[in-house]
C-alpha cells in the first residue's frame, strides 16, 4: 500500500498560491479547497489550475443541494477539461445548519440526494442524453416543457470523491465512488469506517482497492507532544459543537462509534450553553493525537505506518501554523513529512520484494 499527500488549500490567504505551487514542486498529489459559508470551492482551484501544471484540485467538498446535480456537473467538467484531467470532484450533503440557514434548501433524504447526483453526474459526463426519474430529481422536468438534453462537453471520466462519516453512505461510497473523503478517522479503529465502504463495494462487484481512501490530518512536528496534542483537541471544540444541530452532527456520531460517546455529548452540551472556553477543555487529548500527526519523526512516522495498514491511500495534510501563518515553516514541515511518506512507503516496497 502507497502512501499519498494532499493539502488543503486556505484561498483567501494570499501566500496560497505560492504554497501550492511550492507544494507541488516537492510532489504533492493533490490540493483541496473547502466550501463552507464562505468562499466557493472551485473559483480558488481555477486560479490554482492555471498556477500549476500536476497538481490534482480537489473540491472538498462541494454542498449537495447548493447547486442542481447538472450545474455541478458543468462547473467540474469545465476545471476537468481546463486543467488536463486533473478534477477530482468531492462532494457531500453538509448538514441541516448551512443547508437550511445559508442556501434555503431542505436538508432531506441526504444519501438518496448523493446517490441521485452521482447517478446524474455520470451520465452527463458519460455524454448520455439526460432522462433520469428518481426521488429527488426528475429530469426533464414532469409536465414542463423541458426535453432530454446531452451534454455538449465531451464524455470524460470525472472522479468523484464522497465525504461520508455515517454507514449508509459510506456503503454508497464503496458502490459508487472513486474516493472517499474521511475526517474524525483514528487508524486504529479503521473499520468503524472503511468496513461499510468495502460493504458497499462488494454488492457493486467492486473491491475497496478501487478507491482513493483520503483522510484528513494535522500535521505538526514537535517535541512537546502533550501541549501539541492538546491545541489539536481544543481545535475539535467547534466541530463537535457548532458543525451541526443539536441532533444531528455527524463528526459526533463518527467519535461516538470510535469510544468517544460520553466525552462528545458533553463537549456538545458545554458549547450549547455558551461555555466554550469549557468545552475546549473538555474535548480529550487522545483525540488530537489520535486523529493528527503530531510529535518526533519517530512518532509521526510510527503513525504513517498505522494509517498505511489500515488502507488508508491519500493524507490531506494541514500544516500547523499556529496563529500567523509562516511559509517557510509550513514548507519545512511539508518536505518533513514527505520523506518520511518516503520512507514508509519504501517499506512496503522492501516487504513485496521479499
Amino acid at each position: 500500500m502507497t502512501l499519498r499527500v494532499g493539502i488543503g488549500a486556505a484561498p483567501g490567504r494570499p501566500e496560497a498560491v505560492e504554497f501550492v505551487r511550492q507544494a507541488e514542486r516537492l510532489g504533492v498529489d493533490s490540493v483541496w479547497c473547502p466550501e463552507f459559508w464562505a468562499g466557493d470551492a472551485f473559483t480558488p482551484l481555477a486560479y490554482l489550475a492555471a498556477c500549476t501544471s500536476t497538481i490534482k484540485l480537489g473540491s472538498g467538498i462541494a454542498q449537495l443541494g447548493a447547486r442542481t446535480p447538472a450545474m455541478l456537473a458543468m462547473t467540474a467538467q469545465s476545471l476537468h477539461a481546463l486543467s488536463g484531467g486533473r478534477c477530482l470532484l468531492g462532494i457531500g450533503t453538509s448538514g441541516p445548519q448551512v443547508m437550511e440557514g445559508w442556501h434555503g434548501v431542505a436538508f432531506d433524504k441526504p444519501v438518496r440526494r448523493t446517490r441521485e447526483t452521482i447517478e446524474i453526474i455520470r451520465a452527463i459526463t458519460a455524454g448520455e442524453r439526460l432522462d433520469y426519474h428518481g426521488e429527488i430529481y426528475e429530469l426533464p422536468l414532469p409536465g414542463s416543457e423541458g426535453r432530454a438534453i446531452r451534454s455538449l462537453m465531451p464524455p470524460m471520466h470525472l472522479p468523484i470523491y464522497v465525504a461520508s462519516l455515517g454507514p449508509a453512505n459510506l456503503r454508497l461510497t464503496g458502490e459508487l465512488a472513486d474516493g472517499w473523503i474521511g475526517t474524525s478517522f483514528f487508524p486504529e479503529t479503521a473499520d468503524v469506517f472503511l468496513a461499510p465502504i468495502r460493504e458497499g463495494a462488494a454488492r457493486a462487484g467492486r473491491d475497496i482497492a478501487d478507491l482513493d481512501l483520503t483522510v484528513a490530518v494535522g500535521v505538526e512536528f514537535t517535541d512537546d507532544v502533550e501541549a501539541a496534542g492538546r491545541r489539536h483537541a481544543d481545535g475539535y471544540a467547534f466541530t463537535i459543537g457548532a458543525m451541526g444541530s443539536a441532533g444531528t452532527n455527524f463528526y459526533n456520531n463518527a467519535f461516538e462509534r470510535q469510544g468517544y460517546g460520553d466525552d462528545i455529548r458533553e463537549v456538545q452540551r458545554l458549547w450549547l450553553m455558551g461555555e466554550k472556553d469549557a468545552a475546549r477543555r473538555r474535548v480529550p487529548t487522545a483525540i488530537g493525537l489520535g486523529t493528527n500527526l503530531v510529535g518526533t519523526d519517530d512518532l509521526v512516522r510510527d503513525r504513517l505506518r498505522l494509517y498505511r495498514d489500515a488502507g488508508i491511500t491519500t493524507l490531506r495534510a494541514n500544516l500547523h501554523g499556529g496563529g500567523d501563518v509562516d511559509l517557510d515553516r509550513q514548507l519545512g514541515d511539508l518536505a518533513q513529512l514527505l520523506d518520511l511518506v518516503r520512507e514508509v512507503n519504501d517499506e512496503s516496497t522492501d516487504a513485496d520484494r521479499r
